[in-house]
């Protein structure tokens, strides 16, 4: 075989094969989407999620399931999106849980990293220090100064080892030295009805999960945790507010898809899904939840995520989060 012949085979290889990518990728999506929320019913990321649902459904032409896997501290659903099929019709609802998870737990089957591939944030929600209200204390120092009063006697519940639930109390621990127990659940829902129930006397829950419990008087947020104040309760101080310096933490959400997904894929589903998002009046369903919406571009929450799984690695160390 000749240069020329060799150039001419090269060339129709390469046309043959962008054409058919370019094909598959007009042909997308071409069956029914599923998002995986790695946690139980009801909680801010269910809720987030199957509030976008219908709304990517009517973008993309196709039906948009929602499907709950709870368990492991959100890395059973990440497991199962990253070992699924590259062909973007299997999204991850992944949060800042996942960096906290990557950091701190040990033999994930997973890197998110590596394993999967960012289409870009949607929304980040503060979480909030929600006590039961029949603990009758008003404001963090009561609070802290209670348990400090009865080593033994109270908890706080989270979403799971290794989510922001847990980082955030263990963090709130080491800087005020309240006496608290880590009891984890399954998901925020479930945690929730342990503190509604009393089974735990304290959550550092988002404020989407603790907005109806805050206002129907079950419940007492006593603070936020992130640098400024949550627009669904405004009335709320911050924990920097409350003598703690330099407390921001809050909890981001996002969609991820299966490493090895093409590109151009990606990049349709990170305009269909921005284009929802930055609508206003779907910002106002979001603000009404105290969600606050926040669009990115894959690269950038591909940032995020770097940065958040070496920050949240070195804070679990200062804060000696482990594994349980």
């Amino acid at each position: 075989m000749n240069l020329m012949t060799r150039i001419l085979s090269a060339c129709t290889l390469s046309a043959v094969t962008a054409t058919a990518a370019f094909a598959q990728n007009a042909d997308y999506p071409n069956q029914p989407i599923k998002i995986v929320v790695p946690f139980a019913p009801g909680g801010s990321t269910d809720t987030l999620i199957r509030m976008i649902g219908p709304e990517l459904a009517e973008k993309l032409g196709k039906t948009v399931v929602v499907e709950n896997k709870p368990g492991a501290s959100a890395t059973l659903g990440a497991g199962y999106v990253a070992r699924a099929q590259p062909d973007g019709h299997t999204l991850l609802a992944a949060s800042a849980h996942h960096t906290i998870a990557q950091a701190v737990l040990p033999k994930l089957n997973y890197h998110i990293e590596q394993s999967l591939t960012p289409v870009g944030t949607i929304a980040l929600v503060p979480n909030m220090v929600v006590v039961n209200s029949s603990l009758g204390v008003n404001n963090v120092d009561e609070f802290v100064a209670l348990t400090k009063a009865h080593p033994d006697r109270y908890n706080y519940g989270s979403a799971g080892t290794g989510s922001a639930h847990h980082l955030i109390g263990e963090m709130f621990k080491m800087r005020t030295g309240a006496q608290l127990t880590h009891i984890p659940y399954n998901g925020s829902a479930p945690a929730v009805l342990g503190l509604l129930s009393g089974q735990v006397s304290v959550m550092f829950d988002t404020v989407t999960s603790a907005l109806p419990h805050v206002q129907a008087g079950s419940t007492t947020a006593l603070a936020a945790t992130t640098g400024k104040r949550s627009s669904a309760l405004p009335d709320v101080p911050t924990l920097a507010e409350a003598g703690l310096t330099g407390f921001d933490v809050g909890t981001w959400f996002g969609l991820m898809v299966p490493a090895g997904t093409d590109p151009q894929i990606v990049q349709r589903l990170n305009r269909d899904v921005m284009a929802i998002i930055n609508d206003p009046t779907f910002q106002k369903k979001l603000l009404a939840q105290g969600i606050e919406p926040m669009s990115s571009t894959a690269d950038e929450m591909k940032q995020r995520i770097s940065t958040e799984v070496q920050e949240f690695g070195d804070l679990a160390a200062k804060a000696n989060l482990k594994a349980e």
